[in-house]
């Protein structure tokens, strides 16, 4: 069975939050990367079951993979985004930049 993780995107006053749904999963079956504005979340495992019974033995593969890329806004500190893996959900940080906060927020004077 092949299922791709449910993301949830949340915005902060000085981050976004990429939470990705991947129960069953070790932190180290994650891979992320980012190259130039695209942010990829992938994992790829592979396990191996052997069962002994009888006469005979029984193998089964289970191979599950997935990636999940996103945009990454200008304003996003590339070298400060920080990744954790807890009770079956990935969470990423994307530090915004102080200046592009400031200036998110704008006032028109009207004539």
């Amino acid at each position: 069975v092949f299922n791709i993780p449910a993301v949830n995107i949340s915005e902060h006053k000085d981050e976004y939050m990429v939470s990705l749904a991947a129960p069953g999963l070790k932190k180290d079956d994650f891979e992320i990367k980012i190259d130039g504005n695209m942010l990829t979340i992938s994992s790829e495992k592979e396990e191996n079951k052997e069962e002994k019974e009888k006469k005979f033995t029984r193998k089964e593969y289970s191979y599950s993979s997935f990636s999940r890329s996103f945009t990454l806004p200008e304003e996003i500190k590339r070298d400060k985004i920080e990744a954790k893996y807890e009770n079956g959900v990935l969470k990423v940080s994307l530090p915004r930049s102080e200046d592009t906060m400031k200036s998110a927020i704008k006032t028109i004077s009207v004539e």
